[in-house]
């Protein structure tokens, strides 16, 4: 086993992380076939971290300038009634009330399409990705002088069973990050206005209509909670 070359070529930019074919080959060849796992693993580590950078790019354009709209319109919006007040500019109140509703305007573009905070956690992911990556790199370098020093303990078969659960291990680590990263994602998106609209159409209004419904089902209306339905009452049998 022989130590790869850090980036053979690097990976395409703006690729999708989707899956990748296992490299299928004869293990006739152990060394051969274990470079082979290491330079498939070493490169979706590399495209999947590529692809976070390539995804923060035009994020971090937007929230660049959605944040200095937000600064300049507060600047203004305070400076401008200001000046209006002591005189120097007359009329500018209105213009600083315009800025201070841009500023909010921008602030919550910003806020809605989560761009500050997706930009974040690319960064945050890629670096991530990065940091297993040396590691995985150093644990391999280990196990190629251990095999050039000769083997201390164990078979061959043993240390090629370690190889394979170094990969096994970083791989796993590397689709955790991926699945971290997606579930905040996930848990922004659903804080975000759509659950709004929802309670919007399963409000009040909407509970309403649907216990109208069930009095119009039922023929009459529905008894309040903690409410035991009385039982019609029987004539008493007559006597004989």
């Amino acid at each position: 086993m022989s130590q790869p070359e850090m980036q053979p070529g690097g990976p395409a930019r703006g690729e999708d992380l989707t899956g990748r074919p296992f490299p299928l080959g004869d293990w006739g060849e152990p060394a051969e076939r274990l470079h082979e796992l290491y330079r498939w693993v070493e490169t979706g580590a590399l495209r999947t971290a590529d692809w976070y950078l390539a995804d923060r790019v035009w994020k971090r354009r937007g929230a660049r300038v959605l944040r200095a709209g937000t600064a300049l319109g507060a600047v203004l919006g305070a400076t401008l009634p200001l000046l209006d007040l002591t005189g120097a500019l007359e009329g500018a109140a209105g213009w600083g009330y315009l800025s201070l509703l841009l500023a909010a305007a921008c602030l919550a573009c910003d806020r809605y399409f989560g761009l500050t905070s997706g930009w974040m956690r690319d960064v945050a992911t890629a670096q991530a990705v990065h940091r297993r990556l040396q590691t995985l790199q150093f644990d391999w370098a280990s196990e190629n002088v251990r095999e050039v020093l000769g083997p201390t303990e164990g078979t061959a078969g043993e240390a090629a069973e370690r190889c394979l659960g170094i990969l096994r291990r970083f791989t796993e680590d590397v689709t955790e990050l991926v699945r971290a990263e997606t579930a905040d994602w996930m848990v922004e998106f659903r804080s975000g206005p759509a659950p709004l609209m929802t309670q919007f159409f399963n409000g009040p209004g909407a509970r309403q209509e649907q216990q109208g419904g069930e009095r119009q089902q039922n023929g009459r209306f529905p008894l309040p909670p903690a409410t035991r339905p009385n039982m019609p009452r029987q004539r008493p049998p007559e006597p004989r």
